[in-house]
């Protein structure tokens, strides 16, 4: 099939290309905008507690409302406010909420700190906009008006909460954005031209990836976003275009090493990028296949989020795919070989005694050494996973200490309880729908008070009961902060309070920031249950369809899994020992280290077999495997990691671990699993590795019967006929 595909598109290049440009035009111009949401509780489906009392709080107190945006005063000097100051706070606030500001429906007083230097006000937003960049823009000009509203006072007022920190965050992610793919498109320029010598190579695949691959894809994951009513997210943008980039590139690496081996065998040009094709066409397939698989395998996720970013991502190297198959080498059969490669000369030969060659003898004479040595190095550093503890800060990881909703942030957290910016609400209703009468509602207050980690219960029958007096609001607010490891686990003591207390023919739901936090680390929980075993088993049945083999796939996923740990363990050494790692990682970690692992897997095993079918024994083949395909891998790992250790410049915690999590675990996926672990259990095992088929040995019985017959080599093709020439 992929000698086909090769002769089609390297036979008709032109309209290869034409074909590519039509349905880039129309796929674009047909595509509906990306919307974008940043609400951590529309990660959650609503069979969550926290969801529940949401819909609860909406029904039942309507005009009550977590605030989007809180507005904290002070004076300049820091001095206790003065009655002039709170009169001018209330003037403020009055003018803030009769501005007609968009998405801004009111804005009523806060509370005052206990040392009386600080005062709050709470803005209301509109409900179904929450997390989106209209409500970024209403904290913007809430900035603005309020500063202008405070000339001539001595107050300092600054704006934050969510909708300020989503603001704050889209600042420092433009900045993110422009790091990733500035720092990204330098190293492959350089990269590619150290390896090839040609400027042309080293532009190409940047124009094609982002001029083509990734508008296409961008389309395409609207309109499917549209279709099956998928949550967007923001924060998929950098990731994309990381992706794109590093993944776009290991293909045309593997596409322009295998045409560059062909070349030197002394096939005409066409020919060699149609072998190219039909040789490397499967193992590129193969792992996108795999990649995509693990992908897709996030849509089983409860969390909004995922079940976005794993479709995008999936379609994302799908158009790579494809493009790789026929973009990329119908472009290639354009040009000629001396311009493409100019002004480079050592196209036309391979050097002599390369360093991948004299590490793949090692490995040939000494598999049993190499094995354990590089299987010990990723032990070891997967001990550190035991160290491992989530947080869910992600506004602290992701926006500098200094922008201006977390300085809020950290004031109100002293100047306050640490838990009073998002406080958590029980709600008790009867479940018969009746009022609730006869039921000791301060009591319940109460009880609740004696929960670890509560800090105040505010309840007052006058204001906290619905118009049918069925259910009663309780306003707790906590000793922590409300994405805190101690906020999260002392709501788990709430709820089982909450429940377990609540009278006779009622029932409690705990809502707000810390329950949500709470339900999104159950469903995490779930998501390792489910998905990774599901992605594992998926991309155990592609490797044993391209392999032909029962036996290869067990120990190549336990490889990967292992890969895995090691990324997990160093990580959480390196940042995880004090408020712990970013929750989203070690899903992340999957994603990139599991998925693209797989691909340099996939590629040196495929080789692996390829040597082995033309007549080696297992130590010979995974010697010369190594010779060919680790120039390939350690060039396409390096250039991966380097990519995506661009985001360690972004100046955020977040994409500072994310950054080093990916780039450290496809290095070890690169230069310690699938070109030393990989190969060398590949050789102990020998031809057992391909059980029940024979995958290595077809090609050599091909080999016996072809030059008997002919005396010739055979259907063994080119590559082949040029060994056993050499040979």
């Amino acid at each position: 099939m992929f000698h086909h595909i090769g002769r089609t598109v390297v036979r008709h290049p032109v309209w290869t290309l034409v074909a590519w440009l039509i349905a880039a035009v129309a796929i674009v111009a047909t595509a509906p905008g990306l919307p974008s949401n940043s609400d951590e509780s529309s990660f959650l489906p609503s069979s969550y507690e926290s969801i529940k009392a949401m819909n609860l709080q909406e029904k039942a107190f309507p005009q009550a409302f977590t605030p989007a945006a809180i507005v904290l005063y002070q004076r300049a000097d820091h001095a206790v406010l003065t009655g002039q100051d709170k009169a001018d706070i209330g003037r403020i606030t009055t003018a803030l909420g009769t501005k007609g500001i968009d998405q801004v429906q009111r804005v009523v007083p806060g509370s005052e700190s206990k040392d009386h230097r600080y005062l709050t006000a709470l803005v209301q937003m509109n409900k179904k906009t929450q997390g989106q960049p209209k409500q970024a823009d209403a904290a913007k000009a809430l900035r603005a008006d309020s500063a202008d509203l405070a000339k001539g006072t001595h107050l300092k007022v600054q704006v934050g909460g969510q909708a300020a920190q989503n603001l704050d965050q889209q600042d420092a992610g433009k900045t993110s954005d422009a790091v990733a793919l500035f720092g990204s498109l330098l190293i492959i320029i350089v990269t590619l031209s150290i390896i090839f010598r040609s400027p042309l190579v080293a532009i190409m695949p940047l124009v094609l990836l982002i001029g083509v691959v990734f508008t296409v894809a961008n389309a395409l994951i609207a309109d499917a976003t549209k279709i099956f009513g998928l949550q967007a997210n923001s924060s998929i943008q950098a990731l994309l275009i990381v992706v794109v980039l590093g993944v776009g590139t290991d293909y045309f690496l593997f596409l322009m090493f295998r045409y560059r081996e062909r070349l030197r065998a002394g096939d005409e040009p066409k020919q060699a990028m149609i072998n190219s094709v039909a040789r490397v066409g499967e193992a590129i397939a193969s792992a996108a296949g795999a990649v995509i698989i693990a992908f897709c395998a996030l849509a089983l996720s409860t969390l909004g989020f995922l079940t976005q970013l794993g479709p995008a991502l999936a379609i994302l190297v799908a158009v790579t795919l494809v493009a790789g198959l026929t973009l990329f080498p119908a472009l290639c059969s354009l040009i000629p070989p001396r311009a493409l490669f100019w002004p480079g000369k050592k196209w036309r030969e391979e050097p002599p005694g390369t360093r991948y060659a004299a590490v793949g003898r090692l490995l040939g004479r000494k598999p049993a050494l190499v094995a354990i040595v590089s299987g010990l190095v990723m032990l070891l550093l997967a001990l550190g996973t035991f160290g491992y503890k989530a947080s869910y800060d992600l506004a602290s990881g992701s926006i500098p200490k200094t922008k201006e909703s977390m300085v809020v942030q950290d004031t109100m957290q002293k100047a306050y309880s640490a838990g009073a910016a998002e406080p958590t609400d029980v709600y008790l209703s009867s479940k018969d729908g009746k009022p609730l009468t006869g039921v000791d509602l301060s009591g319940y207050a109460d009880t609740l008070r004696k929960a670890d980690g509560v800090s105040d219960v505010a309840f007052d029958p006058a204001k906290d009961l619905n118009k049918a007096r069925t259910t009663a609001n309780y306003t707790v607010t906590l000793k922590y902060e409300a994405s805190s490891d101690k906020a999260i686990s002392a709501v788990g003591g709430i709820r089982t309070l909450a429940h377990d207390s609540a009278p006779p023919g009622t029932q409690a739901l705990v809502g707000g920031t810390s329950s949500v936090y709470k339900d999104i680390n159950a469903a995490v929980d779930h998501d390792y249950r489910t998905v990774f075993p599901v992605a594992a088993v998926l991309i155990m049945i592609i490797l044993g369809l391209l392999l032909r083999s029962v036996v290869a796939p067990w120990y190549l996923i336990a490889s990967v899994g292992l890969g895995f740990g090691a990324t997990l363990g160093t990580t959480v050494l390196l940042f995880g020992r004090g408020d712990g790692l970013i929750f989203l990682l070690p899903i992340i970690m999957y994603l990139f280290v599991v998925a693209i692992g797989t691909d340099y897997n996939i590629l040196m095993i495929a080789r692996l077999r390829e040597e082995a079918r033309e007549g080696r024994e297992p130590r010979e083949a995974a010697a010369e495997a190594l010779r060919h395909a680790g120039p390939t891998i350690g060039a396409a790992g390096f250039i991966l990691a380097a990519t995506f250790g661009t985001l360690m410049l972004s100046g955020n915690s977040f994409l500072l671990q994310m950054g080093f999590t990916v780039a450290f675990g496809i290095v070890i996926a690169a230069f310690v699993m699938a070109m030393f672990f990989t190969p060398s259990l590949t050789a102990l095992i020998g031809h057992a590795a391909w059980w029940p088929g024979h995958a290595d040995r077809a090609a050599h019985s091909r080999v016996v019967a072809g030059s008997a017959a002919t005396g010739g080599e055979g259907a063994l093709g080119p590559e082949a006929g040029d060994r056993i020439r050499r040979r």
